[in-house]
């Protein structure tokens, strides 16, 4: 089996550029460029682009509301400044490696059960590059590897309004290879969970915690911070006689996260979450009487039946277990149906 590359192109590495193919075809004539028809003297080969480095990089939602610059520390590959990339001394010369036959790779033969497949895999003699020097012509500095180590503070913006998925490209900052242009490191970013605000596009949405007495009688207060520091105030109500719900979403426009490159943002969306009192709040029946003549009466009309049964409840119940309380696991139902069925089956 040949190399594969992903890019449809069996046999071709992902580096493969299409003027070194036909400067292979043509004897070194830069593509067509060379070839009587084509144009006037040819132009050399475009250099090859070393591979690029792609990670990850998680960023908070404050990150991306603001923005922010990244400074940090980078080990790379940089070509020898003492051999020029070459690998040996300034007069000696490489010797093709005989385990390749200077092709810098080798073919493996793999078995798969009763089946033998062969791939590639870079000569581990001459580390994948065809040729090597003896140990007396080797570069001292770099002792025969063309390239050597370098430490380099890089530095990556990321926008505000930048989103999950979004990239970050330093380009020609990858490592370098003799002969081949610098690839690009690429930051592919990933946005981390955030404790209070959820988003969807430009828009950031929120819970806001109130008490049943802020519900009815109403508020004025800061209810959240936002990504950038500020408080949010809101005051309740708008109007005489306004109440909030449970699950009652309300829009802050304009508070949400800004576009790219604009001063535009999305809007802020709060659920209403209502705290009710827990089981310790007791407080007398003369007001219990008094907040039941305060508060609106029920309107629902009244449920007449021929039989009525008080029952008592639990008020700690788990809706998980709801379906769960066939005490024969679940299957009697399937079984009635069965035995019923088989019966009617009997008597046809």
């Amino acid at each position: 089996m040949g190399a594969f590359d992903g890019s449809g192109n069996p046999g071709m590495g992902a580096g493969t550029d299409l003027d070194d193919i036909l400067a292979q075809m043509f004897g070194g004539m830069g593509g067509m460029g060379g070839m009587p028809g084509y144009g006037g003297g040819g132009r050399p080969p475009k250099p090859r682009k070393s591979p690029n480095e792609e990670t990850k990089y998680e960023v908070t939602l404050e990150d991306l509301y603001k923005g922010k610059t990244v400074k940090f520390a980078s080990t790379k590959n940089v070509i020898c400044g003492l051999c020029k990339g070459k690998g040996g001394k300034e007069k000696a010369t490489a010797k093709e490696c005989s385990t390749c036959g200077g092709q810098g790779y080798k073919e493996v033969l793999t078995r798969l059960g009763p089946m033998l497949t062969s791939s590639t895999a870079p000569c581990t003699v001459c580390d994948g590059q065809g040729s090597f020097f003896s140990p007396k012509d080797k570069c001292k500095k770099c002792k025969g590897k063309k390239v050597t180590e370098e430490k380099k503070m890089l530095e990556i913006y990321i926008p505000r309004g930048a989103k999950e998925g979004d990239s970050v490209t330093l380009e020609g900052e990858a490592d370098q290879v003799p002969d081949q242009e610098p690839g690009d490191i690429v930051f592919h970013l990933v946005e981390t969970d955030h404790p209070v605000f959820r988003r969807a596009g430009p828009d950031l949405t929120a819970d806001l915690e109130i008490t049943l007495a802020e519900a009815l009688a109403g508020f004025s207060r800061v209810v959240l911070k936002h990504l950038d520091g500020r408080g949010i105030e809101l005051t309740h109500p708008k109007k005489p006689g306004d109440v909030l719900s449970p699950g009652q979403v309300l829009k802050i426009p304009g508070e949400g996260m800004p576009f790219k490159k604009s001063n535009a943002r999305g809007d802020l969306y709060l659920i209403v979450d209502v705290k009710f009192p827990n089981g310790s709040w007791a407080p007398s029946p003369a007001v219990l009487e008094k907040l039941k003549e305060l508060l609106p009466k029920s309107n629902q009309p009244p449920i007449e039946a021929e039989t009525v049964d008080e029952v008592d409840y639990e008020s700690d119940a788990d809706i998980e277990q709801f379906g769960q309380g066939d005490p024969r696991g679940g299957s009697g139902w399937e079984e009635d149906d069965e035995d019923g069925e088989t019966a009617q089956c009997a008597t046809q």
